[in-house]
C-alpha cells in the first residue's frame, strides 16, 4: 500500500490509496467537561435524517457514557482489543524532541488499523482495514450502561472508630460521537465499489448511494462505526456532517447570504459544549497557519483539543477537550498522550484561551476567524491543579469576537456576564 503522512501519529503510514486532500477541511472540537448528556443533539439529528423506516436504530449523533457505555456496544474495546492480539505490548507512543518533524503528541510506534490489515494478509477473508461487524444486540439501545461509573470504593468501617460515610471514589463521563469524516477514512478504504469519497471543497466524507451495493465492508472497517446499514434499502449510510448548511443554502437556516452554518447537533447543543470550523488544508494534507481561526488556535497551537483514538490511523478531524477528573491512564489511551497538557491548560487556562473558550456557541454561523479585546482585571481565583499544586488565574473581562466566512462580526461574549436589575415596579412581572 502507499505511504501516507498523519501528522497525529508523527510519521508515515500505509494507506490504500494515494494521498489526495480538501481545500477546507470539516472538523471540530467537543468540549467534555460541559456536556450533561442532555440527548438534545442526538434527538435534532434523528429528526432530521434517520426517522425513516429502516433508519430506527440509526443515531448518527449518539452521546454515550464510558467507560462502559457505547453504541454499538464494545466498539472501542473490542478492536482495541483486536489490535492487541495482532501486535501484542508494541501498542505504544514514543517521545520524540526533533524540531524538524512535526509531531504534536509524540510517534506512535504501534500498528494502525491498515498496518494491522497488512500483517493478517495472509489470513483468510482479510480487509484492507482491521475491523468486524458489529451484532444486531450491539446496535439494540444506543445508551447502554447510562452513568455506570468505575473506581474502587472506599467501605465503611476501613478506619476504626470513623464517623465518616463511605466514599466512593467512582467516576464516568459523556463522550458525544458523531461521524469524524476522517482525513483517512477507514471506509472509503474498504468499499469495493467504490461508493465513498470525500468532498473537494470541504473534506466530508458521503456515500454515493447509486453506486452502494450493501456489502458492509465500510461497517466493518469505520473504526468509530459510524457507517450503518439500512435493510430497507440495502444500502449503507452515514453521517453527512449537514452539508446543506455548510454550503449556506439550507432554508431552515438563518443566513439568507448563504454563509455556512453549524450542523443540527451543533447548533441544538444545550450545553454549549461545540465548536465547528473549516480549517485550510495544503497539499501536503497539512493545517495552514491560521492562528485566528477558533478551531486552529484550540487544536493545532494551544493543544488543547486532542484526537479521538489517533492510533487507529484514520486521522480523524473530530477533537475532544478531555475531562479533568477521569484517570489519565484511560485518557491517554482514548486521546493519546497529550492529555496531561490539555488537561492542564484547562483547568487553568491563561487569558485569551479562557476568551476563545466562551466562543463556544455563541452563534449559529460557522467561525472563521476571533478576536480578543482587552478588558479590566475583575477577580483572582485560587485553583488546584490536577497534580496539587496551588495555581492563581487572574481573569479579565475581556471581550471574544467571532467573525463569519464574509468576515463579518457574528458573536460578542465577555467573559463576566452582565447583570440586568428590574425596577422595583417590575419585581413580579414576567
Amino acid at each position: 500500500m502507499p505511504d501516507v503522512y498523519n501528522w497525529q501519529l508523527g510519521r508515515r503510514m500505509s494507506y490504500p490509496f494515494e494521498e489526495r486532500h480538501p481545500d477546507r477541511q470539516f472538523a471540530f472540537v467537543f468540549n467534555i467537561n460541559r456536556c450533561i448528556a442532555c440527548q438534545t443533539c442526538s434527538m435534532a439529528c434523528k429528526s432530521t435524517w434517520t426517522w425513516s423506516r429502516g433508519q430506527e436504530f440509526m443515531w448518527w449523533n449518539n452521546v454515550e457514557t464510558k467507560p462502559y457505555g457505547g453504541y454499538p456496544h464494545g466498539w472501542d474495546s473490542k478492536l482495541l482489543a483486536m489490535l492487541e492480539d495482532v501486535n501484542p505490548g508494541g501498542q505504544t507512543w514514543g517521545y520524540q524532541d526533533d524540531k524538524e518533524h512535526e509531531w504534536p503528541y509524540g510517534s506512535f510506534e504501534g500498528l494502525t488499523i491498515f498496518e494491522a490489515a497488512e500483517r493478517r494478509r495472509l489470513e483468510p477473508q482479510s480487509s484492507r482495514a482491521l475491523g468486524y461487524l458489529p451484532s444486531e444486540a450491539e446496535w439494540r439501545a444506543p445508551n447502554m450502561h447510562e452513568e455506570v461509573a468505575h473506581g474502587p470504593v472506599k467501605k465503611q468501617g476501613d478506619r476504626p472508630g470513623s464517623v465518616e460515610l463511605p466514599e466512593h471514589r467512582v467516576w464516568y463521563f459523556y463522550l458525544q460521537r458523531i461521524c469524524n469524516h476522517c482525513t483517512y477514512p477507514g471506509c472509503l478504504s474498504a468499499c469495493p465499489r467504490q461508493a465513498i469519497y470525500k468532498r473537494p471543497e470541504d473534506g466530508v466524507v458521503l456515500i454515493d448511494q447509486s453506486r452502494c451495493r450493501g456489502y458492509r465492508k465500510c461497517v466493518e472497517a469505520c473504526p468509530y462505526k459510524k457507517s450503518m446499514y439500512r435493510p430497507t434499502t440495502r444500502t449503507s449510510e452515514k453521517c453527512i456532517a449537514c452539508y446543506p448548511r455548510l454550503e449556506g443554502r439550507d432554508q431552515a437556516a438563518i443566513t439568507p447570504d448563504g454563509t455556512p452554518v453549524e450542523t443540527r447537533c451543533m447548533s441544538a447543543c444545550v450545553g454549549k459544549i461545540r465548536m465547528q470550523g473549516l480549517v485550510k488544508i495544503d497539499a501536503e494534507g497539512k493545517w495552514q497557519k491560521e492562528s485566528e481561526h477558533p478551531l486552529y488556535y484550540l487544536i493545532r497551537e494551544r493543544k488543547i483539543a486532542l484526537p479521538l483514538y489517533p492510533q487507529f490511523g484514520t486521522e480523524p478531524n473530530g477533537f475532544y477537550i478531555p475531562p479533568r477528573w477521569v484517570p489519565r491512564k484511560y485518557l491517554e489511551q482514548m486521546f493519546g498522550p497529550g492529555v496531561k497538557d490539555a488537561i492542564e491548560q484547562y483547568s487553568c487556562p491563561d487569558r485569551e484561551l479562557l476568551a476563545v473558550l466562551q466562543l463556544f456557541r455563541a452563534t449559529q454561523r460557522v467561525l472563521f476567524r476571533f478576536e480578543v479585546e482587552k478588558g479590566p482585571k475583575v477577580g483572582e481565583v485560587e485553583v488546584t491543579m490536577p497534580d496539587g499544586r496551588k495555581k492563581t488565574q487572574v481573569i479579565f473581562n475581556d471581550t471574544a469576537r467571532g467573525f463569519d466566512a464574509k468576515g463579518e462580526e457574528v458573536a460578542r461574549v465577555t467573559i463576566e456576564e452582565p447583570t440586568w436589575t428590574l425596577p422595583a415596579e417590575h419585581l413580579n412581572s414576567i
